[in-house]
């Protein structure tokens, strides 16, 4: 447990579930400290004894705030938005919140889980692009079909919520496997919509202090 103090997000640069939870420090104004986690070195430093004491899961993020130690994205994502109501992340509107979540979860549930690195190293080096591709066209489909109904400039109407935090990092991701996103125009748009907007700009995995050099060329 932490002292309570400036929060410190547990983070691999490159995770979007880390992601997800800069982009909503960021907007929320929230300052913070990273503490990298790298999920390759030495075979993995989440599965340490050390961090498996801060996670149980052995993922990333993990966030420490207000004394307490919080885990899994759209868990700390709530409890950021329930702590700190400011600059809301979650619209008034008990529709439109049913909305933000399901998109949340259709990322987070349906797609996600199943193009990460755990999966893909179980899966193998033959098959894991295929096998990402398959899953990430199966959820954005839905995820384009959701947003027809309810998208304004932003993923649920014309403020930013928490399913804009979870898409951008879902379409970087679906950009690494070469995804083709022209059936995807809604999330397209959105997409490009929120990358120059500063609390997304600062929370892309270029921007980490982890991130490796080369990966910015």
């Amino acid at each position: 447990m932490s002292i309570i103090g400036k929060p410190v997000l547990y983070s691999y640069w490159r995770s979007s579930c880390s992601w997800r939870v800069r982009i909503a420090l960021n907007l929320k104004e929230i300052p913070y400290d990273i503490k990298p986690v790298s999920l390759i070195k030495g075979g993995g430093e989440q599965h340490s004894n050390e961090f498996r004491e801060i996670n149980p899961m052995e993922q990333v993020p993990s966030l420490q705030i207000d004394g307490h130690t919080l885990i899994e994205s759209l868990n700390i994502m709530h409890y950021l938005e329930e702590t700190r109501p400011q600059r809301a992340l979650m619209p008034q509107d008990v529709h439109k919140r049913a909305k933000v979540r399901e998109i949340c979860e259709v990322i987070a549930s349906g797609i996600q889980p199943l193009q990460n690195l755990t999966v893909l190293i179980y899966v193998g080096e033959e098959k894991k692009k295929e096998w990402a591709q398959h899953w990430i066209n199966r959820g954005l489909r839905a995820v384009e079909k959701l947003l027809s109904s309810c998208a304004g400039k932003y993923c649920v109407g014309d403020e930013l919520t928490l399913a804009d935090c979870c898409l951008v990092p879902q379409v970087f991701n679906a950009r690494r496997f070469h995804v083709d996103l022209r059936p995807f125009p809604i999330t397209l748009r959105i997409d490009r919509e929120l990358e120059n907007h500063p609390a997304f700009r600062a929370a892309h995995p270029s921007n980490q202090p982890d991130c490796p050099p080369e990966a910015t060329k």
